[in-house]
C-alpha cells in the first residue's frame, strides 16, 4: 500500500531542501514570559498549521482508507511546516484512526508507522528524532492506569495533540527568546535558509529593531538568495555574500545565527555543509555563534568526526560538464563541534553546549 512508498530519489535528503552589547542571564521567568506571549498569539490563530486533523475511519489498523505516508505528506504541503511536525501530526492521526483493541496492538501499529516515517528518508536527523520523541512522549504511560483500553487510548491522543502543539509553537518561542540578543545597529550572517532563524529575523523586524543580515549564498542549493528575498520584503538591510566571502567580511559582523539539522549529544550541531567552516573563522575571530532550532530536533548521536555522519547527499550543477574522472563531494551537511557554539536557543530555553546532554536524558528518559 502507500505505506511502502519512498523518497522518490532516497539518494539526496528530503530535508533540504561576539561583540554583544550586554550578556543576558537566561531565568525559567524569561523562558515562561516567551511561551505565555506564544500563547496569546496562537490563540487568535488556531487554524492553519495548528489545526487538528478529523479522525479517518475505515478497517483495522493500516488498510486502504488509511496511509500514515499519505498523511505526512498532506501535511509537508504546507510550506512554513518542518518535516519533524508533520511527521508528529501524522502519527497523532495513526492513533485517532486506529482500531486496535488492546494498548499493545496500538503499540505496534504507531511503531510500524514511525519506521515507515523515518525509511521515507533516512537521511534526515529531524524526522527521526522527532518520530523517536514522539514515540516517548505519547506512549510514556501504561493501560494499567486507567479502567478501560478507550481510557487509555484517550488519553494518548491527548499526548498527541499536545506533542503536536508544543512542536508548532517552538519557533515562536525560540523567536522571543532570541531577541534581548539582537541589538540595535548589529550584524548578523546566517548561512542557507532556515526557518526557525527567518522567524528570529522576522521577529526582531517587527519589534522595530534595527540591523542588518549577511546571507551566505548558500551553494550548491544556494537556500541564501531565497532567505536574501524573504529578508528584503520586510526591508531588513541584506547583504549577499559568496559562500568564499565569510572571512573577509568576518570582521563587519558581531554575531553568526544559524539553524540546526540536528542537535547531538556532544552539544555540537549538525546543519547544512559549510556551517563547520563559518564556526571556525568565527572562533578564530572571537565572533558568538548562535543556533536555533528546535527541541524535537535533539538526537541520540554522538558524532566524534566529520566521518561518523550518515550520508545525505544531494545532487550539484556545477554549470559545466564535470569529468568521470574527477571525484565530486557530495556531502549536504557537516558535524560543528560543541566548542566552537556560544549558545543554542531552543524551546526548551537558552542553552549552553555542555547542558545538552542533561536535555537529551530528560526528553528520552
Amino acid at each position: 500500500m502507500a505505506d511502502s512508498l519512498q523518497n522518490p530519489k532516497p539518494n539526496v535528503s528530503a530535508y533540504y531542501q561576539t561583540r554583544a552589547a550586554h550578556h543576558a542571564v537566561v531565568t525559567s521567568d524569561w523562558l515562561a514570559q516567551a511561551q505565555a506571549a506564544v500563547s496569546i498569539q496562537t490563540d487568535d490563530d488556531s487554524s492553519g498549521s495548528d489545526g487538528r486533523i478529523a479522525p479517518v475511519t475505515g478497517g483495522k489498523g493500516y488498510d486502504k482508507a488509511f496511509s500514515v505516508i499519505d498523511e505526512f505528506n498532506s501535511w509537508r504541503k504546507q510550506p512554513d511546516l518542518a518535516e519533524a511536525v508533520a511527521a508528529i501530526r501524522a502519527l497523532a492521526a495513526v492513533i485517532r484512526a486506529s482500531q486496535a483493541t488492546t494498548m499493545m496492538e496500538l503499540e505496534i501499529e504507531l511503531k510500524k508507522a514511525s519506521d515507515s516515517l523515518k525509511a521515507w528518508d533516512s537521511t534526515s536527523i529531524s524526522l527521526t528524532a522527532g518520530c523517536d520523541l514522539f514515540m516517548r512522549y505519547v506512549t510514556r504511560t501504561s493501560a494499567l492506569e486507567y479502567e478501560d483500553f478507550n481510557s487509555a487510548r484517550s488519553r494518548l491522543i491527548e499526548r498527541a495533540e499536545k506533542f503536536g502543539e508544543i512542536s508548532c509553537k517552538a519557533r515562536r518561542i525560540i523567536a522571543m527568546l532570541c531577541q534581548d540578543f539582537i541589538f540595535d545597529g548589529c550584524t548578523i550572517l546566517v548561512h542557507g535558509f532556515s526557518r526557525v532563524v527567518f522567524e528570529v529575523l522576522k521577529t526582531a523586524a517587527q519589534n522595530k529593531k534595527h540591523f542588518r543580515v549577511f546571507c551566505t549564498e548558500g551553494r550548491p542549493d544556494r537556500t541564501g538568495l531565497r532567505l536574501s528575498n524573504e529578508l528584503a520584503k520586510l526591508d531588513v538591510p541584506v547583504k549577499l555574500l559568496i559562500d568564499s566571502a565569510v572571512a573577509y567580511t568576518m570582521d563587519e559582523v558581531d554575531m553568526v545565527l544559524v539553524g540546526a539539522d540536528g542537535i547531538v549529544e556532544s552539544g555540537g550541531i549538525i546543519n547544512m555543509m559549510g556551517t563547520y567552516q563559518i564556526a571556525l573563522v568565527s572562533h578564530s575571530m572571537n565572533k558568538p555563534v548562535y543556533v536555533a532550532a528546535e527541541s524535537y530536533k535533539f538526537a541520540r548521536l554522538y558524532p566524534l568526526d566529520q566521518k561518523d555522519l550518515g550520508p545525505a547527499l544531494r545532487t550539484i550543477d556545477f554549470g559545466v560538464p564535470i569529468p568521470s574522472k574527477v571525484e565530486v563531494e557530495k556531502s549536504a551537511r557537516d558535524y560543528t563541534p560543541p566548542q566552537y557554539l556560544t549558545l543554542l536557543f531552543t524551546d526548551l530555553g537558552v542553552l549552553t553546549p555542555s547542558v545538552v546532554s542533561d536535555e537529551l536524558i530528560q526528553l528520552y528518559l
